[in-house]
């Protein structure tokens, strides 16, 4: 029966496509879903039916999960837009709003926490995992896995996934773990996608033709340009504006200032990109409004500047004034001390313009502002870093890719097709555009068919990112036992992945095997055991290659010398060394041992991949044993009282923090030396910034406690090196003494004057520092307890109060 889902179609804007119904359908039917779909395709109205039938029943709640405080932030407004504020309820790490509301968005962390407190889930129907392909982070992918896992059975799942080429194999997982899955997978774009080159000063069609993006093959124009041949006649044949079919926006000012020339690109690389021209041409063809990538939040601000100093203004009278004064409403809380030091001023003159930056830099209320005047249609152009693709509702007319390549944290490298199509999923909007504009910018760096192959390919393959922690083991081992734990941990898609690709390899040993059947009939000799002679002369060959060695020691020498002469005395007295058919019977030996080296390594491989989770968890467990956070009794494995802290600890310092607690040695300190210890406890360095020197540092009770901990952390470091655990980074301390200053009451600017941060980043490490802080809190004894609480009221003011404020 269809019957809910064919009213809930009735109330869509456009009906439902194919795979919405197919996804509807099968929720009304009972079963859970796996929807992989492209960006912008409507994957949420999926989401929005299981939401719609549990609202028509009388009682049952849904839980909306997201991996992002502002994607949150931004669902739990259009849901309480809907249903209402008494419906709707928001928990993330510092917001927590109507929590036993019949709709509850969260990031997946928190409900990963309540499944470990035992909260009653009795009335949930649904859970939604939006953006569900982020287990494949890994950082925090693993937090998805352990939601599926141990969600109760009679919970549904709604499970929303970007375009992923192994989706079956996924969906598979969850229908071993879940019960009755369904996949939908579906690759077309509800508004089609048109690729360009941005070459020479003029856009140039990627591909000529359908067949020529599904053969990989670029136009025949971007080929001849980028060898630098002018096309003169294409140049005259112009190009016809394919935008959408949106009104023209009205403009009162010149769009820039001083006429230039746009510089053309050369075959070996990019002049600076005239970004002025750039969107003037963008706008000529009706192809604003547009997010332009750029991989550098520095690149981000500056571009804005560029087209400021331009001269661009891209809005009207009537824009700006409403731009006014949403920016006035979402920003009433900040001080006004503190928007010098903000660059509030040099923002809102890019706002009125039309333009503005988008990147994890950035203040939290400022990007919020940025997404919803971009979705009410009063910016035309922002320039992004590549976290804009993940899950915020901004969609473009026109997306456009500066650069091919990113920095990883380690080099530059080229982004990867799945990356590529999730960047230019932005592009186009449901019921306003007729079709989207992909453009990249040529750069020469790379060749046109490499281009196209980028833009043409889809895969986009999910890799579990699992692995099991000390306070996952606490909290299964609770609630499991250990050998409870080790089936739960073997169900995860981590081991799914691993048992699978061990099938895979097994299969190839198999046939390996019979080939080496084969080559040892084809390799055999009447005059004797040809394998073995075969052995004597690999033996030879390698030791040769050692002996070509340099810095070989006089003693290494002559065993190398001692150990040829033998082996080669060996095989002449050999039978099979007189054969007259010697070599052909050896081409097949050679062949016989390299086949035999590829299996033994396949063996290996299938040895270490069998019960690899379940490895790891055995090797935390031992020392989760030596600590004495798990105790062995008659009936089995118990965590003890040192324990059920750990239990209630998250982060990826949770025994080093739990054991610090045990030992007090934060006992001695005021509320801002442990907020400045909390900061070194979570802080991530950007390259260079992640150490200060011992003077910069807060003296006193600080210093005595952060080597006490650094003691600590060496002692766990060496202990899990010791199990053969990959261990953990070294306490990073480059922004101590600005939390340490913040938790003292300097300004705002004081307290950024010494680092490198930009506002945005030192409110995320101030509330990463306070989400440690309250964790402490609720497990430490009453004196750190009250410290604790303390220096969270420190650190939670100003611009870091106004940010968790803003909704």
């Amino acid at each position: 029966m269809t019957i809910a889902t064919d009213a809930f179609a009735r109330t869509m804007p456009f009906g439902l496509d194919p795979f919405q119904r197919e996804a509807c359908e099968a929720i009304e039917d009972g079963s859970s879903v796996l929807v992989a779909a492209p960006t912008g395709a409507g994957k949420t109205v999926v989401a929005e039916f299981a939401i719609h039938l549990t609202m028509e029943a009388p009682t049952g709640r849904v839980f909306y999960t997201t991996p992002m405080k502002a994607l949150s932030n931004q669902k739990h407004r259009e849901l309480t837009e809907t249903y209402g504020a008494a419906s709707v309820g928001l928990l993330t790490g510092d917001t927590s709003i109507n929590g036993d509301a019949r709709i509850v968005v969260m990031t997946t962390e928190v409900l990963r926490n309540m499944l470990y407190e035992g909260r009653d889930l009795t009335q949930l129907e649904y859970v939604v995992m939006d953006e569900v392909h982020y287990l494949a982070d890994r950082f925090r992918g693993a937090v998805w896995e352990e939601v599926i896992i141990h969600l109760p059975r009679h919970v549904r799942m709604v499970s929303l996934s970007a375009t992923v080429s192994n989706a079956e194999e996924f969906g598979a997982w969850l229908d071993a773990v879940r019960d009755d899955t369904r996949v939908i997978v579906s690759e077309h774009r509800p508004v089609p996608l048109d690729a360009h080159v941005h070459i020479k000063g003029r856009f140039v069609d990627l591909f000529d033709s359908k067949a020529g993006e599904a053969t990989h093959r670029p136009s025949r124009e971007l080929q001849e340009l980028a060898r630098g041949t002018d096309i003169e006649a294409s140049a005259a044949r112009g190009h016809r504006d394919r935008g959408g079919h949106n009104r023209h926006r009205s403009r009162d000012a010149p769009r820039r200032g001083r006429q230039r020339d746009f510089q053309p690109w050369r075959s070996g690389g990019p002049t600076r990109v005239d970004r002025v021209r750039l969107i003037e041409q963008l706008d000529e063809r009706d192809m604003l409004p547009a997010i332009d990538f750029i991989f550098s939040r520095a690149g981000c601000d500056a571009a804005v500047r560029q087209v400021v100093d331009g001269g661009v203004r891209l809005t009207s009278p009537e824009d700006r004034a409403e731009i006014r004064a949403i920016v006035d409403e979402r920003t009433r809380l900040l001080d006004d001390a503190d928007l010098g030091v903000l660059g509030y001023y040099d923002w809102l003159d890019g706002l009125e313009r039309g333009v503005a930056a988008h990147h994890a830099g950035l203040l939290p209320v400022f990007k919020e502002v940025v997404e919803e005047l971009f979705r009410a249609r009063l910016l035309q152009v922002v320039f992004a870093t590549e976290t804009l693709a993940l899950g915020i509702n901004m969609p473009a007319r026109t997306v456009v890719l500066e650069q091919l390549e990113k920095f990883n944290g380690e080099a530059r490298v080229r982004i990867t097709p799945g990356e590529y199509t999730q960047l230019t999923g932005r592009a186009g909007r449901r019921g306003i555009d007729t079709e989207g504009h992909a453009v990249v910018i040529w750069s020469g760096k790379l060749q046109p068919v490499e281009v196209a192959s980028l833009a043409s390919r889809r895969t986009y393959p999910l890799h579990s990112s699992f692995k099991p922690t000390y306070n996952m083991a606490v909290n299964l081992i609770d609630r499991l036992g250990v050998p409870g734990t080790r089936e739960v941990l073997e169900t995860s898609f981590a081991q799914f992945q691993a048992d699978r690709s061990v099938v895979q390899l097994a299969r190839r040993v198999v046939d390996q095997r019979a080939s080496l059947a084969g080559y040892e009939e084809s390799m055999s000799c009447h005059l004797g055991d040809f394998a073995e002679y075969s052995r004597l002369r690999r033996e030879l060959s390698d030791l040769e290659r050692d002996a070509q060695r340099q810095n070989l020691s006089h003693a290494e020498h002559d065993r190398i010398q001692r150990e040829l002469q033998r082996l080669r005395r060996t095989m002449k007295q050999h039978p099979c060394h007189a054969c007259p058919e010697r070599e052909s019977h050896a081409r097949w030996g050679e062949r016989y041992w390299r086949l035999h080296r590829d299996v033994e390594k396949a063996e290996r491989q299938i040895s270490r991949r069998t019960g690899e989770i379940a490895e790891r968890f055995d090797r935390i467990t031992v020392i989760l044993r030596e600590l004495e956070y798990v105790e062995q009794t008659d009936d089995g494995a118990h965590i003890t009282p040192a324990g059920e802290v750990l239990r209630r600890i998250y982060g990826e310092r949770d025994l080093l923090v739990a054991e610090s607690i045990r030992q007090h040695l934060w006992n001695g300190l005021d509320a801002p030396a442990l907020a400045a210890l909390a900061c070194a406890l979570v802080f991530e360095g950007r390259r260079d910034d992640g150490m200060l020197p011992e003077r910069m540092l807060p003296k006193g009770a600080f210093l005595q406690a952060l080597d006490a901990t650094h003691r600590l952390w060496a002692q766990l470091d060496d202990l899990e090196q010791a199990h053969r655990l990959p261990g953990s980074e070294p306490l990073q301390t480059g922004l101590t003494l600005a939390m340490h200053r913040w938790a003292r009451g300097y300004p705002l600017d004081g307290v950024l004057r010494d680092t490198d941060l930009a506002a945005g980043d030192f409110v995320r490490w101030t509330k990463q520092t306070i989400d440690v802080l309250e964790q402490i809190e609720h497990v430490a004894p009453k004196r750190l307890a009250r410290t604790a609480r303390d220096a969270v009221a420190a650190i939670r003011r100003g611009v870091v109060d106004a940010s968790g404020s803003a909704l």
